[in-house]
């Protein structure tokens, strides 16, 4: 293949987590060939195409004249996404999908078709809320990759740091990384709800937040682990649960078990205040 100034790659699937990473591949020196999604005049590949300067293409001429082609559709499609344009792919293309919980068994029937081309995968460890903001935050981040070591190339020149899962374990890592961004959102969504409800701007609680992901970085989670019940403190515990209202108290006995867990105390008065009392309500 030829340098990164001369190298041409195409986008097919031109959702926040693709335009990201072929906002980065332009920025890197590549050359965007085209970008296809469900139909030739779909808004969101207009877009794409009109940020990264390329043409939109049909889905079947999405590998035309391409070096490299991202492959960032939903999960259920890869596979028929990566069949549809596998007549366009030149000789030795390399083909990535980007999905975390998919194995490369997706484009088995790529290979099949087309034994000429590679095939691999990236799964940024990070979120994408617009595609220039992705990009920013793309540097430093860490990546599953799977492939040939022209993956990981590509993942280094975008400034990502790259390891490797087991396919065994694939479905775990993406469970792991969901736990680390969405259940986290759903938290900051308790806290934003218990929050306004107790008066309190929401906006007060996040340099706590941020001070906390610090500690953890620094500590570790069971370093970083602070508050009632890493002290063993029963009285404040059981306030809280008095004071908070009945469809908010589940989600907080079922941390304060994962935090009672990581902080090794053996505790059953602890233990046994933090049981649901009626299995199956809220309360």
């Amino acid at each position: 293949m030829h340098d990164d100034t001369q190298r041409a790659f195409a986008l097919v699937g031109p959702g926040r987590a693709g335009t990201t990473i072929a906002l980065a591949l332009t920025v890197r020196g590549w050359t965007c060939v085209g970008v296809a999604g469900r139909a030739v005049d779909a808004p969101s590949v207009l877009t794409a195409a009109e940020l990264v300067e390329a043409p939109a293409r049909a889905m079947t001429e999405a590998g035309r004249d391409a070096d490299l082609v991202i492959l960032a559709t939903p999960d259920s499609v890869i596979s028929d996404a990566a069949t549809t344009l596998a007549p366009s792919l030149r000789t030795g293309a390399l083909v990535l999908h980007l999905s975390g919980v998919c194995t490369l068994a997706e484009l088995d029937k790529l290979r099949v078709e087309r034994p000429d081309a590679e095939v691999g995968s990236i799964h940024p460890l990070q979120s994408f809320p617009s595609a220039e903001v992705g990009v920013t935050r793309l540097p430093g981040s860490w990546c599953a990759v799977d492939g040939p070591p022209e993956v990981e190339r590509i993942a280094v020149s975008l400034g990502l740091r790259p390891f490797r899962v087991e396919n065994a374990q694939r479905v775990a890592y993406h469970a792991t990384a969901t736990v680390a961004s969405n259940h986290l959102v759903a938290l900051m969504g308790q806290v934003a709800r218990l929050a306004d409800a107790a008066g309190v701007p929401p906006a007060a609680l996040l340099p706590l937040v941020r001070s906390t992901l610090e500690n953890v970085d620094a500590c570790g989670p069971a370093g970083a682990l602070t508050g009632p019940i890493t002290r063993g403190d029963l009285d404040t515990v059981a306030r809280h649960l008095d004071a908070l209202p009945d469809d908010e108290r589940r989600a907080y006995r079922a941390l304060a078990e994962q935090a009672l867990r990581l902080s090794g105390r053996d505790d059953p008065t602890l233990c046994e205040l933090l049981q649901d009392p009626t299995p199956g309500s809220s309360s």
